[in-house]
């Protein structure tokens, strides 16, 4: 676990992980769709040309070993996880978004693939 009052990162979170379950860089890699190399630069702390992973290797990482909350992955890597979207809270945005001009709902939806690119690339 990480030390009290200081946040681990994700390669300190990989090694546990790997701990606890008994895996190498390459199961996780080939667990959560990325090449070997991939998980080898998170855990080695090397950024490369990229910022790290995203989103979607973030959330499958937690899927793949569920012992390890999303929240406490994307905490590790930096990042902000994603908020839930209940049946209830998507049926009343469906239902506020009926009532946009087609006008309104392009500027909305331009709006929405900024915010999601934004997260998916980093911090």
């Amino acid at each position: 676990m990480a030390d009290q009052g200081r946040t681990e990162d994700l390669a300190q979170l990989l090694a546990r992980l790997k701990d606890t379950y008994g895996v190498t860089d390459s199961e996780i890699s080939r667990r959560i769709g990325v090449a070997p190399a991939t998980v080898n630069s998170w855990v080695h702390r090397k950024r490369g040309t990229g910022r790290g992973p995203n989103r979607d290797k973030l959330r499958a990482l937690s899927q793949a070993f569920p012992k390890f909350t999303e929240a406490e992955v994307f905490a590790a890597a930096g990042r902000e996880s994603p908020g839930p979207l209940s049946p209830d809270a998507e049926a009343r945005i469906i239902e506020l978004w009926r009532g946009l001009t087609a006008e309104q709902q392009r500027a909305k939806e331009v709006e929405m693939r900024a915010l999601n690119d934004m997260n998916r690339s980093g911090p």
